[in-house]
């Protein structure tokens, strides 16, 4: 994280304990990863806006949204960019990978890849774990 970022929305560990689940937890408090094809939103085609599970934030258009075949939702572009943010993810060594996060919370989302030769408009391939999101239909 870097220094000068600090949250819109900011509670203590135990009332995000209480509103999420554990697995919610897992993925939005502690940057985990839900396992692949496992997600709610997988392979979901309905029209609607993606939000944070956490602070409800408009994250994803469903008409962002592809099939990458990865195990987990995949959009080309986040709704706006000041809804999201990015960090420098090492934690694998040897493979650098960028870390996408509500902006609004700071709630883990997932990672962001380039240049996979998707045909999107912005190769691009946000790959975002469904138990980070509510997808709000209509």
């Amino acid at each position: 994280m870097t220094d000068s970022f600090v949250p819109k929305l900011i509670k203590p560990d135990d009332e995000w304990r209480q509103q999420l689940s554990q697995m919610e937890y897992h993925v939005l408090r502690q940057a985990g990863t839900e396992m692949p094809f496992t997600g709610e939103y997988t392979d979901t085609e309905d029209e609607g806006v993606y939000e944070c599970k956490g602070c409800g934030t408009e994250l994803f258009r469903s008409t962002q949204k592809f099939h990458s075949n990865c195990g987990w939702p995949s959009f080309f572009a986040p709704l706006a960019e000041d809804r999201v943010r990015y960090l420098k993810d090492t934690s694998i060594p040897g493979r650098p990978r960028t870390e996408v996060r509500c902006a609004h919370c700071d709630g883990h989302l997932g990672h962001v890849f380039e240049g996979e030769g998707y045909e999107t408009p912005t190769d691009l391939r946000y790959c975002i774990n469904s138990v980070s999101l509510n997808l709000r239909r209509g």
